[in-house]
């Protein structure tokens, strides 16, 4: 009989990032952690690197030193000569390129988990770049399946001029972790444990799948980035009005048209325009103010994955 599965070649080499961002303090812990003790993600016959991203940032306990280093992994940057007059976080990322790409390359790392906490109610989220991808969409499905009850959502960033240049970007398989809410600067138990569970069941799947386990065709429930949505502002470009208390906390809810968005200091509701349902992500999330984005707008589709297999058992 014929297999309908396509052969994927081996899982050799994964990383693990965290303080990619130097406040969002649940990767750093674990990742500082695992660089002590990282007997938990060792798999059979993988290589598997935890490494601390952003180290100065980690230090100072902020977002960045100089710019947003989850933003600037793109050719310009990576292809500036290095020098010190270069921003801290640009140096970084041509540090980190040559040590985990270049992306395609011989030596490069398959998979780069990059671990994100947001001040959002997102609870446990996986970040994926490329629709098609068959093998990340059976990777997210075990996880959301192994998670269950628990709920695992996957935003889908794919889009023309909304993607960004991620740290992660340089792995054939980049994955985005982001777990919430907690606040900057701040651990929480609970989320720790759901990130640690995530990480857990993503290198179980790559263990399986090296060991020669099929997977059948399968399909994931995912949120597409359409639209992000600043605050309101007035002449001078100071916010005129806050996240309303209705949306406050529900991101990943339906959001009708009419339904209220803003409220202002004279307490005016300024509701969601348009004739569509969207899904709001990163409601009223404390990194997002600086980008002008008091949240995104997703559409919820179904994703589809062939089924797969190892190339070499």
């Amino acid at each position: 009989m014929t297999s309908c599965h396509i052969a994927e070649a081996p899982i050799k080499k994964v990383a693990i990032f965290g303080g990619t961002h130097g406040n969002e303090l649940t990767g750093v812990f674990l990742v500082k952690h695992w660089l002590e003790n990282g007997a938990e993600i060792q798999r059979t016959g993988l290589e598997v690197k935890p490494f601390l991203t952003n180290p100065s940032a980690v230090k100072k306990c902020t977002r960045y030193i100089d710019c947003d280093l989850n933003r600037i992994f793109d050719l310009e940057n990576l292809g500036k000569k290095m020098s010190e007059d270069l921003p801290y976080e640009v140096r970084r990322a041509q540090e980190i390129y040559h040590l985990f790409g270049p992306k395609g390359g011989e030596d490069s790392y398959d998979i780069i988990f990059d671990l994100h906490n947001t001040t959002s109610n997102m609870g446990c989220t996986l970040i994926l770049e490329d629709s098609r991808n068959n093998f990340l969409i059976q990777m997210f499905h075990y996880i959301k399946t192994s998670l269950a009850p628990l709920p695992c959502y996957v935003y889908l960033i794919e889009h023309p001029s909304l993607k960004y240049a991620t740290t992660r970007s340089i792995a054939k398989y980049p994955v985005g972790i982001e777990v919430g809410p907690q606040p900057q600067g701040v651990l929480r138990a609970d989320i720790l444990d759901q990130m640690r569970k995530m990480i857990k069941h993503a290198l179980d799947f790559i263990h399986h799948f090296n060991e020669g386990k099929e997977f059948p065709p399968c399909a994931i429930e995912v949120y597409k980035i359409i639209e992000k949505v600043d605050y309101p502002r007035d002449a001078d470009g100071e916010i005129a009005a806050v996240i309303h208390p209705n949306l406050q906390d529900q991101d990943w809810k339906p959001l009708q048209p009419g339904d209220p968005m803003f409220l202002t200091l004279d307490g005016k509701t300024m509701p969601l325009g348009g004739d569509r349902t969207v899904y709001p992500v990163f409601v009223n999330e404390a990194a997002y103010y600086e980008k002008k984005e008091a949240f995104a707008k997703t559409t919820k589709l179904t994703l589809n994955a062939k089924g797969i297999r190892c190339s070499v058992r």
